[in-house]
């Protein structure tokens, strides 16, 4: 889900802004997303996981949140994992053109990013966690990433008047 946000999010560039550094980084970010979401998928796959989010006994998963069946939405699910965008902020977001939706693009996707690395750090900070190689691998080339990208993020709103 939180892959799934940043693609969201890169969607809106192409209607929103002319900003060619801002369309070239959105399509970095859209493929780099989903090439991991892919990546997730698989290995779960692989190793006869599920996909979805699961239900504990008392209707909410392993975020907290109600299930889609009890008739809630999974924003709040979303909102449970580190960076987030509030539905409030997307929808800022959305109705946002221009010079305003960079900013906004940019300062959101910065705080988005944020959160990947604090779920990777808590990952290495989990005793036994991410020995896998793929995982360690995956889990090094997000961090890594994010943080080059969060570089240019910052650059590119350092040069904004």
């Amino acid at each position: 889900m939180h892959h799934a946000q940043a693609v969201e999010m890169t969607a809106l560039i192409e209607e929103r802004t002319q900003n060619k550094e801002i369309r070239l980084l959105g399509a970095r970010i859209s493929q780099s997303q989903l090439d991991e979401m892919d990546f997730m998928k698989r290995w779960l796959v692989a190793r006869g996981e599920t996909t979805e989010m699961k239900m504990a006994a008392d209707g909410h998963n392993a975020a907290g949140s109600h299930s889609h069946a009890s008739g809630h939405s999974s924003a709040h699910t979303m909102m449970m994992m580190p960076g987030m965008l509030s539905a409030e902020q997307m929808a800022v977001l959305r109705n946002s053109k221009g010079a305003e939706f960079d900013r906004l693009f940019l300062t959101g996707m910065i705080q988005h990013h944020r959160g990947a690395l604090a779920m990777v750090k808590d990952l290495f900070d989990t005793p036994g966690a991410g020995q896998d190689a793929e995982i360690f691998n995956f889990a090094t080339d997000v961090d890594t990433g994010q943080i080059a990208e969060i570089k240019i993020m910052q650059t590119i709103l350092n040069e904004r008047p």
